[in-house]
């Protein structure tokens, strides 16, 4: 069952043509400072290490209100903490808050993000939580040599399929207060 997953994921990434757009207002020391707009979110959070991916892909396949095949983009959002995990996908720019579709599994919600400012540092390779905790711990040392204020927990976003092997692209950001 789970290479079926990562097969149709695989099938989904060659054919992906959106990416979350964002704003880099500025490098600093190997970061950029960032503005995300809103954007539309499937999102499913779990208290026992699950990461939900199944039940976000069956979202887009069609296990919503609509049975609506939704484009698969990039990046994948990922929260980590001791208490709770939680992945979300981004929906299409096509998609907002009237028109995109209820999904059937009660365990996910889809609700628009807030815009917002976040550091972002970028590494290669397949994630880990050792190159998660080394990149954030980066990125808030920058962040604090910088005077930049820290106002949430990281994000980790990965943007490939598990099939691609070299040039993979994977990001931190945290939240910041940024004018």
């Amino acid at each position: 069952m789970r290479t079926l997953f990562f097969i149709l994921l695989s099938f989904y990434s060659m054919a992906q043509t959106e990416t979350q757009s964002y704003e880099v207002l500025k490098n600093i020391a190997g970061c950029e400072i960032r503005f995300y707009p809103p954007v539309m979110m499937a999102k499913y959070t779990s208290d026992n290490g699950r990461s939900g991916f199944g039940k976000l892909f069956k979202y887009i396949s069609g296990n919503n209100d609509g049975e609506t095949k939704i484009s698969m983009t990039t990046p994948v959002h990922m929260e980590k903490s001791e208490s709770e995990n939680s992945m979300a996908f981004v929906l299409p720019k096509s998609f907002n808050k009237e028109n995109a579709p209820k999904p059937n599994d009660a365990s996910l919600v889809v609700y628009e993000s807030d815009s917002r400012h976040y550091a972002a540092i970028e590494y290669s390779g397949y994630t880990d939580e050792v190159k998660e905790k080394e990149n954030t711990d980066k990125l808030k040392k920058i962040l604090n040599e910088q005077n930049i204020e820290i106002v949430g927990d990281s994000k980790i976003l990965v943007y490939n399929s598990p099939y691609k092997i070299v040039f993979r692209r994977n990001e931190i950001l945290i939240p910041i207060s940024y004018n």
